[in-house]
Formats: structure tokens, C-alpha cells, sequence
């Protein structure tokens, strides 16, 4: 990848990504952006009816977005959080903080209506390659 403008990107295989004509994530450059991402296994929602569980296995989603682009984890500057109803906003955001405690990306945690009554959790995130540099010790 260059600073150049270089465009990458990866999916994930859901039938959506085609219908809607998005990617699960895209590089340019040294930034990456992720896609809102839910709690979509091949079998269905996973975490059903848990928004933690929904959470954790969302933000592992992210993170191997992120590593296919060539980021880490450590790299994310940014993540929105949605959440189905805000009573859930604490269960998830204990999640989002042992995931990124020591990361601190700027956040934004808010109640939305998601796109099927399974989803308690939507996040997106975005990275910028380099920048998680400074937290390895």
C-alpha cells in the first residue's frame, strides 16, 4: 500500500456486500475504514439476544478486516458504536473497553433502529496504519 492513494479492499462473502455494492473494508493509503458490522455468522446472529456476545464477536470481525488490509488493532483512531437499545449501551461498551482500553480511539455510542430486530450491535471503525506505533512497548 502507499500514501499514494493506493485502493484495496476485502469482503466478507455476505450476499449483501454485492446487492448493496459495498466492501467489508477498504485501504486507502495508510487509512482503513471498516464497514457498520453486525453480529452475521453462516448460520445465522450470533450472540442472539446477548449484545455482549454480539460485541465481542463484532469487534473480532473488525480486527481481521483491519489485519487483512495490513493494520492492527492498535492502529484504530476511531469506532461508532450502535446499539439496537440504549439499555445495552453498558454491556457493550464494557466490551468496547476491553478491547481498546489501552488503545483509546475517539468513539461515538448511540441507539438506532439496525436492519433486522436480531441485531442488538452495529460498529464500525477506522485505522490509520502506523498510528498504534507509539502503545507497543
Amino acid at each position: 500500500m502507499s500514501e499514494t492513494g493506493e485502493r484495496s479492499w476485502v469482503g466478507s462473502g455476505t450476499r449483501w456486500e454485492e446487492i448493496a455494492g459495498y466492501a467489508r473494508a477498504l485501504r486507502i493509503g495508510e487509512r482503513i475504514v471498516v464497514s457498520g458490522t453486525t453480529a452475521s455468522g453462516p448460520d445465522g446472529v450470533v450472540g442472539a439476544g446477548d449484545a455482549a456476545a454480539q460485541a465481542r464477536f463484532i469487534l473480532k470481525r473488525i480486527e481481521k478486516a483491519i489485519t487483512d488490509l495490513g493494520g492492527r488493532m492498535a492502529d484504530v483512531v476511531r469506532t461508532r458504536v450502535y446499539v439496537s437499545d440504549i439499555a445495552h449501551w453498558e454491556a457493550v461498551a464494557r466490551v468496547h473497553g476491553e478491547t481498546f482500553n489501552s488503545i483509546r480511539p475517539a468513539n461515538t455510542l448511540v441507539e438506532a433502529k439496525l436492519v433486522m430486530p436480531e441485531y442488538l450491535v452495529e460498529i464500525d471503525a477506522e485505522a490509520v496504519v502506523g498510528s498504534g506505533d507509539a502503545l507497543q512497548p
